[in-house]
């Protein structure tokens, strides 16, 4: 593979009990227009307000950026073909509140660090791991997941409409473009995130020089890339109802995922689960280029309806 400069220039601090921290952050928030089902997202400050939350929270993937420069400094260009990061969300953060990414050596394995992400006030935004591969060891995610496998939730109200081993229809595919929108899930393009990401890289830009020959994806956009089309899917809870992401874990397969391929999308429903608020499913997608049948990219999501969003919920609290 060619050596080439890496891609950032984010100022990184280096403690001596083996963790790095990036500077704070501002996210923006992208998805006050976003709808579904004909109604509003959680991400709309008056939605959001109807469930008790201060303003419409960012998308929980926006964080993710944060740690590539973290993660690039470590493992080098391997982060961006065979990295994962697995990362349960904790707090949401709302428009005009900073974030600082960190990640701490993980004394027991080489290949993985603990992740964690906080606000300015030290309130934590998401904890996790990172590792590299190709044999990756346990992630954040694998005990969660483990769980809600081994409980499956009692009766469903919301969600009741999927159940585990249910796919996709088969047939979905999804291109990354510079400036087309991803559509209502997500109303903006990739030329316009690149704009007000937390971590510009000249890797991600038009006519880009990388190790794969193009421009490539940012990490935090695989999830809209996986879900922009769920719509499709039938992969949909009963409506009205509000959403949000609880986990969420990418992983690349060997390769980073390129502007201008056309990528197969097969999904799966892994785990159901509950919990007091929330009634949630959790999906394994994998993302394959079309050009050589090989797959880029996958990416585990436990998302969740909250209950009270759903007209006449019993016992909502």
């Amino acid at each position: 593979m060619v050596k080439m400069a890496l891609p950032f220039d984010t100022p990184l601090d280096r403690s001596t009990d083996g963790a790095t921290s990036g500077p704070l952050r501002a996210p923006a928030q992208m998805l006050a227009d976003q709808s579904y089902g004909g109604h509003a997202s959680v991400h709309d400050d008056a939605t959001a307000a109807s469930l008790g939350l201060t303003a419409g929270p960012i998308e929980g993937p926006t964080h993710f950026s944060q740690f590539d420069p973290l993660l690039v400094d470590r493992w080098g260009d391997r982060w961006f073909s065979h990295g994962c990061l697995s990362a349960h969300f904790q707090t949401m953060v709302v428009e005009g509140e900073q974030v600082r990414a960190s990640v701490t050596t993980d004394q027991g394995e080489a290949d993985r660090v603990i992740l964690d992400a906080v606000k300015a006030d030290g309130t934590p935004v998401l904890t996790g791991s990172a590792s590299v591969g190709p044999d990756h060891p346990e992630t954040a995610l694998a005990p969660r997941l483990a769980r809600a496998c081994a409980e499956p939730p009692g009766d469903l109200h919301v969600i009741d409409v999927l159940s585990v081993g249910m796919t996709g229809p088969g047939g979905e595919s999804v291109a990354v473009t510079f400036d087309e929108d991803f559509g209502e899930l997500y109303p903006f393009s990739l030329a316009h995130k690149l704009e007000r990401i937390t971590e510009p890289s000249p890797w991600y830009l038009p006519d880009a020089e990388t190790p794969w020959g193009g421009p490539i994806v940012p990490i935090e956009m695989l999830s809209v890339l996986t879900n922009s089309a769920s719509k499709h899917s039938g992969f949909a809870a009963r409506q009205p109802s509000i959403g949000l992401f609880i986990d969420l874990e990418v992983r690349l397969l060997g390769r980073p995922v390129l502007v201008g391929h056309t990528y197969r999308v097969d999904r799966e429903i892994v785990a159901m689960g509950a919990s007091r608020r929330t009634e949630s499913f959790w999906t394994r997608t994998v993302l394959t280029d079309t050009d050589d049948d090989s797959p880029a990219a996958e990416v585990l999501l436990h998302q969740g309806v909250f209950k009270d969003s759903y007209p006449g919920y019993p016992n909502a609290s």
